[in-house]
């Protein structure tokens, strides 16, 4: 079955399908259980993680630089150990999105920004590539949303105008930043509000 216009769809991964594995909740809870300041590693987060997720350096190297800059009682396993475990999935969207793609037919592209081994760690862990074909991840692309180059990547790999992609995020601005190309932007706030809006864009579930 023909979806009509859109031939693919563009998904972001934390906040939409999985939990967002390593965010500012995240790296609290971290401080708590390992006895950091908060603080401090909140601030050397946001100057280093740009380059983690951009592919520019390994897990090791981050958090070296994060919290074994100075001597641990605990070891840099034991702590990329925690970063692991804070990753859920939203099963009913990770339904919703297969059945779309198997009715529809549709090209599946992953577009998020993810660190290397987190990124491979949650495709294997949570079997997403059961239902996305191509991960033009920030890790593996070498540059992160909401930079156009990524967007535009997705959009080589998918072989795929704009107008044919619906684009599923739960970030407004980086919808934005799509919709300036000319992509149909889904801001997920809700399985029922996104369910709503790919059927307006000719995408309808078998369940309502």
């Amino acid at each position: 079955m023909s979806s009509g216009q859109i031939k693919a769809l563009f998904l972001d991964l934390g906040g939409v399908f999985l939990t967002n594995g390593w965010d500012r909740h995240a790296r609290m809870l971290s401080a708590e259980r390992f006895g950091l300041d908060f603080t401090e590693l909140n601030e050397r987060h946001r100057i280093i993680f740009d380059a983690y997720e951009s592919g520019k350096m390994s897990l090791q190297e981050y958090v070296d630089l994060l919290v074994f800059y100075e001597p641990r009682p605990f070891s840099p396993d034991e702590y990329m150990a925690f970063m692991y475990e804070q990753s859920e999935a939203y099963q009913d969207m990770i339904a919703l999105v297969t059945e779309l793609k198997q009715r529809y037919q549709l090209r599946t592209i992953a577009v998020n920004n993810e660190g290397r081994e987190l990124n491979e760690y949650r495709i294997s862990q949570f079997g997403l590539k059961s239902f996305i074909d191509v991960f033009a991840s920030s890790c593996f692309v070498k540059t992160r949303k909401p930079d156009k180059d990524i967007y535009q990547i997705a959009l080589d790999l998918a072989q795929v105008k704009p107008e044919e992609v619906a684009y599923l995020d739960d970030r407004k601005v980086f919808i934005e930043a799509a919709e300036r190309l000319g992509i149909n932007g889904v801001h997920h706030q809700s399985i029922d509000n996104t369910r709503e809006r790919l059927a307006q864009l000719g995408l309808v579930a078998a369940a309502q």
